[in-house]
């Protein structure tokens, strides 16, 4: 006969060796308990995890409670009394696992896969809402899974490493993101900016099966402190700085030129409104922002100028070969500075401190044409992170958005498998 119990016993995958030997729904609360027991099959299977001898039944534990997926929409919890065994030959004594068990001591492995398939798709918070259980628990079972997972993480192959710091609240409040840019995943992340993060990195390396001598290229933007930490950690490795913040440092000093015309030079008719017009390449432009762009008086706009000037660093980008653009990148430093010189109140003087950040850095620039790596992937996935921040209104502390740094760009195997914690 086909009874509850041997449904649920076949839904659980319970085997030959557990029953199920209650089966209770309580009406006023709306929860269903199933309370399960080991079959006398099970005991001969277990083995010490130390020395792998046979053991024998020692006792069973406290009663313990997992919560399981609902019952339709209800509640449902496994409640079940597990064998201690004693190993015969070392006398140690450890617990019996159970096969619905998840790395929680509170809930069963299913329930923990559909609680992390809910936080990676919605903030925490309202995930608990969702399954009625509190934001801690869900927290803890995301901390237990990313921790297990990260530590099983290989870092071994890896040679290319972007780095790039990212805002994780108001303030001047960062953490700093490494990523393997060939594999495409975060590989460490850890609070501050500066050159000390380089020393935990590269002690975090060596728990993965890797050491700072096989970086060999670091993509990073300008900054001092990343310079000192690669220098301090991995001489050998070449450092490129990125295409991204080149460009995107000229593009403010274009739109600084734009501002500070329109204040001094009184351009305010040709110059209002423009601001998206000289962020864009010209094949980006919408039908409506090239008219007007043809309609600008470029001539004479000392901002039109600027905007040539980061066009043609730009298509320096283009070219194949690393003595042909560095041979274009001082050509153009020299034109800005001529430039510089006729122009009106000295409005041009800030894109000749891009063109002195350009020469000097001129040699981690031009490794860009060596190792054809940018921090494009770097910005993509900052972009996501600043996304994830937003959608839960941001996170209570910088663990927790560490914690979902790793969730979302480690790549990791998740659920993750484990032996789970127990207490004798």
């Amino acid at each position: 006969m086909n009874t509850p119990e041997k449904l649920f016993h076949t839904l659980l995958g319970l085997g030959d060796d557990w029953e199920i030997t209650e089966l209770e729904f309580d009406k006023d609360s709306g929860e269903v308990r199933l309370r399960i027991h080991e079959l006398p099959c099970l005991l001969p299977q277990q083995r010490c995890p130390d020395d792998d001898g046979e053991t024998d039944l020692y006792d069973h534990g406290r009663e313990r409670e997992w919560r399981h997926l609902n019952v339709f929409e209800h509640k449902c919890y496994i409640q079940s009394r597990l064998p201690r065994m004693r190993c015969k030959s070392c006398g140690k004594i450890f617990q019996a696992k159970a096969p619905w068990e998840g790395l929680n001591l509170h809930f069963t492995a299913a329930f923990e896969s559909m609680s992390l398939l809910l936080m990676r798709e919605m903030p925490v918070k309202k995930a608990a809402e969702f399954i009625q259980e509190t934001d801690t628990r869900l927290w803890r079972i995301l901390a237990r899974h990313v921790a297990v997972a990260y530590r099983q993480l290989d870092f071994s192959e890896t040679t290319c490493v972007g780095v790039d710091e990212l805002a994780c609240r108001k303030g001047h409040n960062y953490v700093t993101i490494f990523a393997d840019l060939v594999a495409k995943r975060v590989l460490y992340s850890v609070p501050g900016k500066d050159s000390s993060t380089w020393k935990a990195f590269v002690k975090e390396l060596e728990k993965h099966s890797a050491k700072a001598e096989q970086i060999e290229c670091v993509s990073m933007d300008m900054s001092v402190a990343f310079k000192k930490g690669v220098a301090e950690t991995c001489p050998q490795a070449e450092v490129v700085f990125d295409k991204y913040h080149l460009i995107a440092k000229t593009n403010k000093a274009v739109g600084d030129i734009r501002r500070a015309e329109i204040r001094r030079g009184g351009c305010y008719n040709d110059l209002k409104l423009t601001r998206w017009i000289w962020l864009k390449n010209p094949e980006n432009l919408t039908e409506q922002q090239a008219d007007r762009l043809k309609r600008i008086d470029q001539e004479n706009l000392i901002t039109a100028q600027a905007y040539q000037m980061r066009l043609c660093l730009q298509d320096i980008y283009q070219l194949p070969r690393v003595e042909r653009a560095e041979s274009r990148l001082l050509a153009w430093c020299r034109w800005v500075r001529q430039k510089a010189k006729h122009a009106r109140y000295g409005l041009l003087s800030i894109m000749v401190k891009v063109a002195m950040c350009i020469e000097k850095h001129l040699a981690g620039i031009l490794k860009h044409w060596e190792h054809r790596i940018t921090n494009a992937y770097m910005e993509g996935i900052n972009n996501m992170f600043q996304m994830v921040k937003r959608r839960a209104r941001g996170y209570r502390n910088d663990e927790n958005f560490i914690m979902m740094i790793y969730f979302v760009g480690s790549k990791l195997k998740l659920p993750a498998v484990d032996e789970p914690i127990h207490s004798k």
